[in-house]
């Protein structure tokens, strides 16, 4: 009988899939693989097979990137990002939502979208809709913009500096916070033939006026189910940290070391008690990339194969986006120094901060190879039954609660693997099987602890504490390891053949 680690109650472990409405997301060069289903991205089959996988693979949700514009940094054109297919073309992730949502029950859909150029009255109508369609099951991951061509085109010279932009999203959620929270009473809808549909009582204009944004009226959807869907956030600088201890419920971080994400997650924490938060509050979301397979042996040699069909200029023109520096100017063995950033600062820092075993510094050609296949978080390979008792022993120390799984390719036969990992996740104690989603209860007039902020009660001169939404995709709150153990060998620095 195979020994399980033990198993201490009261610890959660969430999963999420990681996936992009585009050719190639985090792993530029793998849509060229035989088997790679990432051509046929914009058709309805494609994402509803995926939302079954995932659901049948017992995943709490699935998380969609977006960018609204082209990594056209690297070379200073198109030509690198068209050429490579690196997120171009990529198309709206938000419209896939209703039809994954009608062939699943309890998936959770987290939907990427900024806040840098559309107003937040017809975003907040959006969200709502989703949330009523996908009854409850929806969260906007909040990006304020990185990329200076999305500025261009939509009528700038260059999209604001960073921490501009975070002054700028505070603003915008604060208007989407009144008008879903605040601007109409929990009992406001009647549905009643003789009183009329709505009370006109019980629903206030906000009366919002400030920096960016003028919204005096009153939302024109009704309250859904959870009022305000989950709020998810990515980034990790300094600026971008003090706006997710405020309002995040859930981080998404890339970290290639424990000891970088162990840091990132020291900091959230940190940022949510400084904002008068539970530091538990916050689901802590690692992105990993899984590659398994029957047995170490072929899970390996699928890993190989991989990286035979990564391609370095893609992996350049994504790292050029990410840090706003152009690399193409630099020779392939130049080290990277010291970066500023108007970009992802956070990439920069994971840059940075990651330490090669041989102590040399980092060079152009080492950032292709690094993340040519998975992007910057690490990667596990084995079989089913293997890795999940390692990747456990990580995430039971005081780093992640969660994790957010990414494939590198999008083959036919990732229903298997998915099964696979999953059922020995099961085994491990890391997933239940899935509870049906709750309707959230509260409603803005309700004090609760753990709250976001507090805004001005629509119609009112109080105050009220808005609550953060719950996230009525989770599962039952399972049992986790409880010893860690030594951490698995990280595949960027891998030995020469799979694990004995």
């Amino acid at each position: 009988m195979t020994d399980r680690p033990a198993r201490t109650p009261g610890r959660e472990i969430l999963f999420n899939a990681f996936d992009m409405n585009c050719v190639a997301h985090q792993s530029p060069g793998l849509w060229r693989h035989p088997d790679d289903r990432a051509r046929t991205y914009t058709t309805l089959g494609y994402w509803t097979d995926l939302a079954r996988t995932l659901e049948r693979g017992l995943f709490d949700g699935l998380f969609l990137a977006d960018v609204l514009g082209t990594y056209d940094v690297y070379g200073a054109s198109n030509e690198g990002p068209l050429r490579t297919g690196a997120q171009v073309p990529v198309n709206d992730p938000i419209l896939l939502v209703s039809a994954m949502a009608a062939v699943t029950e309890h998936l959770g859909f987290g939907v990427t979208a900024g806040t840098a150029y559309e107003h937040p009255y017809p975003f907040a109508r959006r969200l709502a809709t989703l949330d009523h369609l996908t009854e409850g099951r929806v969260g906007w991951n909040v990006v304020t913009g990185y990329l200076p061509s999305a500025a261009q085109n939509l009528g700038h010279r260059d999209q604001m500096s960073h921490d501009e932009r975070y002054d700028h999203a505070d603003e915008y959620l604060e208007v989407v916070y009144k008008l879903l929270e605040g601007s109409w009473e929990d009992d406001a809808v009647l549905d009643d033939s003789v009183k009329g549909f709505v009370d006109p009582a019980k629903v206030h204009a906000i009366n919002h006026h400030g920096r960016w944004f003028d919204v005096p009226g009153i939302a024109i959807t009704e309250p859904s189910p959870q009022r305000m869907p989950v709020v998810y956030q990515a980034g990790t600088s300094p600026r971008g940290v003090t706006f997710a201890g405020e309002n995040a419920e859930a981080v998404f971080i890339s970290s290639p070391t424990v000891d970088i994400m162990r840091d990132s997650v020291r900091k959230v924490r940190a940022a949510a008690v400084a904002a008068g938060r539970d530091p538990q509050a916050i689901r802590v979301f690692a992105m990993n990339t899984i590659i398994t397979a029957a047995t170490d042996e072929e899970a390996w040699a699928k890993f190989e194969e991989y990286r035979h069909y990564a391609d370095p200029e893609g992996a350049l023109v994504l790292l050029s986006g990410w840090t706003g520096v152009d690399l193409s100017r630099f020779g392939l063995d130049e080290p990277v120094g010291t970066v500023e950033s108007n970009a992802i600062r956070s990439a920069v820092e994971t840059i940075l901060g990651a330490r090669r075993e041989d102590g040399r510094p980092w060079t152009v050609r080492d950032f292709s190879e690094y993340i040519g296949v998975g992007g910057f978080g690490p990667i596990l390979v084995g079989s089913g039954p293997r890795w999940p008792t390692s990747w456990l022993r990580c995430r039971t120390r005081p780093t992640s609660t969660a994790s957010t799984w990414r494939t590198p390719s999008r083959p036919a036969r990732s229903r298997t693997s998915s099964s696979s990992w999953c059922r020995s996740c099961r085994i491990s104690g890391a997933t239940r099987r899935p509870t049906p989603p709750e309707r959230c209860a509260t409603s803005c007039s309700d004090a609760a602890t753990g709250s976001r902020r507090t805004i001005a009660a629509a119609g009112s001169g109080s105050a009220a504490t808005c609550p953060p939404p719950r996230t009525t995709w989770s599962r039952s709150p399972p049992s986790s390891p409880g010893s860690p153990g030594p951490d698995p060998v990280p595949v960027r620095s891998r030995p020469a053949g799979p694990p004995r």
